[in-house]
């Protein structure tokens, strides 16, 4: 289904977006960023940090990462500034990076064994469908924080994975 030299592109593709990201959001009204703005998790902020959240659930499966605190209706206050965020989405964008390089394709096989908070039960499925997973749901929830930072005015990067730079 997937490769390693996949998982590596797309978490260059997940580094690359979010730096642009925090050079937005670093630079607006912490008003701005915690209003309401109809997404499925409401502001720009809850939803930078869902994301987060999920990013970091689903590296304490892969890697044996820390498991962040909380579920998925506590994500949204995962980190309290868009500061912290940015420094969080640091380290964890590298954690995630380092992980991609290391993969081999055995890594990708198999399944992956796990509670679910939000189905409230044990779940198994393929290893390359939850790693897959991953990538779309950065890709899904980042497009919703493109969506809100352009109505709210602002100018993100492109996103097209064709133009991801090769020195990320």
């Amino acid at each position: 289904m997937i490769t390693p030299e996949y998982c590596r592109t797309m978490a260059r593709y997940n580094l690359w977006q979010n730096n642009g990201l925090r050079r937005v959001v670093e630079a607006m009204r912490d008003a701005d960023l915690r209003a309401d703005r109809g997404a499925f998790f409401g502001s720009i902020l809850d939803t930078l940090n869902h994301l987060l959240w999920a990013d970091r659930i689903w590296m304490s499966r892969f890697a044996r990462h820390a498991k962040p605190p909380g579920g998925i209706k506590d994500s949204v206050t995962l980190t309290p500034t868009v500061a912290v965020w940015g420094a969080e989405r640091f380290r964890t964008d590298g954690a995630i990076r380092l992980w991609a390089d290391s993969l081999k394709s055995i890594d990708l096989t198999g399944n992956l064994s796990w509670f679910s908070g939000a189905l409230g039960r044990d779940v198994t499925k393929p290893r390359s469908l939850c790693i897959a997973h991953m990538f779309n749901h950065q890709t899904h929830h980042r497009g919703q924080i493109h969506a809100m930072l352009t109505a709210a005015g602002q100018t993100p990067a492109d996103t097209d994975l064709f133009l991801l730079p090769e020195s990320i």
